[in-house]
């Protein structure tokens, strides 16, 4: 298995609590203390970051016009289900 590719470090204040949890998580899963951020980053950064990420791709594409008008997506919607019923 190849190692990732690193980044330089990035040096980070937290607070004493939270890096007695990840010292405890570090030792208790055999990891170091890098790998536990790195963990949960990743998985904020699947979750509560993606809807950030998703969010700011959204303004981007109002900003560059990228948009429907949604009277228009209505009456399309609607002429589907018309076509459906009918």
């Amino acid at each position: 298995m190849s190692k990732p590719v690193l980044s330089d470090p990035v040096p980070v204040r937290l607070p004493v609590e939270l890096l007695g949890e990840l010292e405890r998580i570090a030792v208790a899963s055999d990891r170091t203390r890098s790998w536990v951020i790195v963990r949960a980053l990743k998985l904020y950064l699947a979750g509560e970051g993606a809807e950030v990420l998703a969010v700011l791709h959204g303004r981007e594409q109002v900003a560059a016009g990228e948009v429907h008008d949604f009277d228009a997506v209505l009456d399309e919607v609607d002429a589907i289900i018309r076509g459906k019923v009918a």
